[in-house]
């Protein structure tokens, strides 16, 4: 392979990772709250549990306030609350957060408007395992959280 050909295939393939993003987060996925039969994380047996939505973590992101931080666990707490069940779901919300992490990055890298980008570093804890699999770096976060103390 020549070097402009692997160049070519290199863009192609960043282009279509942050593509990717925005295609996970617009999959339409009907609502689903599942009655466990056995214990599930913590989660108990018998209890109704919310499968959770990149558009759903990212409706509760985008209305906690400037400076607001709040835990994954807070999430899935409103989460289950909104929808009517006993649980959210704590896998299928840790995967939307990050969906919804890296859309927001991918849009502000686009040049996207600040103010249009989901605030994920008010969730997302700089030395969680999240931070450090998000494209942004864990420095990203932490200076976002920097620069809305109030």
């Amino acid at each position: 392979m020549k070097i402009g050909e692997l160049i070519h295939e290199t863009e192609v393939m960043k282009a279509k990772k942050s593509a990717d993003w925005e295609e996970r987060f617009s999959r339409e996925r009907p609502l689903t709250i599942k009655t466990l039969e056995k214990r599930f994380a913590d989660i108990p047996a018998g209890s109704t549990m919310l499968i959770v939505t990149p558009p759903m973590v990212d409706e509760v992101v985008r209305e906690l306030s400037k400076g607001a931080i709040i835990e994954q666990t807070d999430v899935r707490k409103i989460l289950s609350k909104k929808y009517k069940a006993d649980y959210a779901c704590p896998v299928t919300t840790g995967i939307s957060l990050r969906v919804v992490a890296e859309r927001a990055y991918a849009q502000l890298t686009a040049g996207v408007d600040n103010a249009e980008i989901t605030p994920f570093w008010r969730v997302v804890a700089p030395k969680s395992d999240l931070a450090q699999q998000l494209s942004c770096g864990k420095e990203f976060i932490s200076k976002r959280r920097t620069e809305e103390k109030v």
